[in-house]
């Protein structure tokens, strides 16, 4: 390619290749955070089709291995997670609940969660498993 003068260039212009690889970083950067989801635990191993339970209003509620109760990423006591769930129950009567328990931990602690859902009238309530 030639200038008016006569002269070639000689140059490339990268500007707009590095725009382009800022705005694909920044991509890659939102879309790895976004995938954070709560807290890591070990589920146990169950079959390959599952029920998915999504949508804005699913609750979920984990048992740590060393028995920590979560409610959606907060740590609660059985008492509070019966308070907190009966006051959503009084606002939304129906919506569902994924109960994940770590499989180290003992089954009277997800047992006494079941409790509470049952005790609170939830019936949609969901076991998490991993495929195996």
């Amino acid at each position: 390619m030639q200038a008016d003068d006569g002269k070639s260039y000689d140059d490339i212009n990268v500007t707009p290749m590095v725009d382009l690889y800022l705005v694909l970083l920044l991509i890659f950067i939102i879309m790895t955070t976004a995938g954070v989801k709560g807290t890591k635990i070990d589920l146990p191993r169950g079959s390959k089709s599952q029920p998915k339970l999504g949508g804005p209003k699913t609750q979920a509620i984990t048992v740590t291995p060393d028995g920590k109760i979560l409610l959606n990423t907060t740590p609660v006591t059985l008492a509070d997670l019966e308070s907190r769930l009966g006051t959503l129950k009084s606002t939304t009567p129906e919506f569902p609940v994924v109960v994940r328990g770590d499989r180290a931990v003992q089954y009277q602690g997800v047992m006494d969660v079941l409790d509470v859902l049952g005790r609170l009238g939830i019936t949609q309530i969901g076991l998490a498993t991993q495929a195996k």
